[in-house]
């Protein structure tokens, strides 16, 4: 009783549009890496096997999932989820927009002291105003460790060029 029951409210359920979207993905990549090999196939010489050989069965494999993944959308394969909460997902989109602007204008320590805060925004903290300032310290810290004692480059900014 109970699998006809399942089989009835799979047929009833329509397409999963996550999983649609998760396919449209997948075939974007796909064809990203066909367009960007399409310039390697020249460099094989008279060998079978060259540089777009890998990639190209990667976006074959690509292309099979995507594929598959719609065929399992329309079939209804996919359980039932909750729905996603966007609140905590803009939070941490929002950190990363803001690192990706703050990063050339105040540094690495500060931008990425407010991607850290606005994260834990997302993940359920609560006074921000406490997280970024830690996440500037904590942010900092890395700073030095990665140009100091690791001489490698990152992004300067007012705070950074305290220890230069």
């Amino acid at each position: 009783m109970s699998l006809d029951h399942n089989e009835q409210t799979r047929s009833q359920r329509r397409p999963d549009w996550a999983a649609l979207a998760i396919a449209a993905v997948l075939a974007i990549m796909a064809a990203i890496i066909f367009f960007d090999v399409a310039r390697l196939r020249d460099m094989g010489g008279y060998s079978q096997v060259g540089p777009a050989t890998v990639p190209d069965w990667i976006a074959i494999v690509l292309i099979g999932l995507a594929i598959w993944t719609v065929v399992a959308s329309f079939k209804g394969d996919f359980p039932q989820r909750e729905r996603q909460e966007i609140k905590p997902v803009a939070w941490v989109v929002a950190g990363l927009l803001a690192q990706m602007v703050l990063i050339r204008l105040v540094g690495f320590s500060i931008a990425t002291g407010v991607l850290f805060g606005l994260a834990a925004a997302g993940f359920g903290a609560r006074r921000i105003w406490i997280s970024i300032p830690v996440g500037i310290v904590l942010c900092f810290a890395i700073y030095w460790l990665f140009a100091v004692v690791l001489q490698l480059s990152l992004p300067a900014g007012p705070l950074e060029n305290l220890i230069h």
